[in-house]
């Protein structure tokens, strides 16, 4: 099995394991386990018609987990302070938007393969008043554990996700890697980039893959 397949795995059910709005004032731990049942119940119910039209399914996506996801802190990570500070109001909400689409697009195919894996949902450890990392066993048929890990942050009052740890592999430091190359290739042009993302998420799946051939 390669990392990319691994990666794949762990962020559906990351995807599938970010908080619910619905609930007051939940703790992360209840937040995870809540979304997880809600989505994989809408993806149980519809799954043969979102993989006939996939479209669907990312507009479902972006329904229920597109409000909780902190796309704005997130992509302020991503991009670094280093090219954020010089960049506008209107870039940095395109690349949020950018980022949020080709993360819907990208990680809805992999939620298409979920078949009733088993999963265990790991009790919250606080990391501040606000922060907090939630651990998440995914157990395939054969028995192998795949890890999850992934760090949330409360914003008024809500939590929320910020980054995703997957066996070992940092997400976000895995785009953050990729933005900057990109940067460099397209002689730091910002506008360039930015709609370029769709590419540089493809190059994180490249990168992915060479990490597990190197490391074999």
């Amino acid at each position: 099995m390669t990392l990319f397949t691994m990666l794949r795995r762990g962020l559906l059910v990351a995807l599938a394991s970010l908080p619910m709005m619905a609930l007051a004032v939940p703790s992360a731990h209840e937040v995870v386990k809540g979304t997880t049942d809600q989505l994989l119940a809408d993806l149980k119910s519809n799954k043969a018609s979102y993989q006939q039209n996939p479209q669907d399914f990312y507009d479902a996506l972006e329904r229920i987990l597109g409000p909780v996801v902190d796309s704005a802190g997130i992509s302020r990570s991503i991009m670094t302070v280093k090219y954020s500070r010089n960049a506008s109001h209107e870039q940095m909400k395109r690349f949020e938007e950018n980022f949020k689409r080709s993360l819907m697009q990208f990680y809805g195919n992999a939620l298409l393969e979920y078949d009733n894996q088993d999963i265990r949902v790991l009790p919250a450890k606080a990391e501040g008043a606000d922060r907090a990392s939630v651990g998440m066993e995914v157990r395939d048929s054969k028995g192998t554990v795949y890890p999850v890990s992934y760090t949330m942050v409360q914003l008024d009052g809500q939590w929320k996700l910020r980054n995703v740890i997957i066996n070992g592999i940092n997400i976000g430091k895995l785009f953050r890697d990729q933005f900057a190359d990109s940067m460099q290739r397209n002689g730091h042009d910002l506008d360039k980039t930015i709609e370029g993302w769709a590419e540089v998420v493809a190059k994180a799946k490249d990168s992915a893959e060479g990490q597990q051939a190197g490391g074999q």
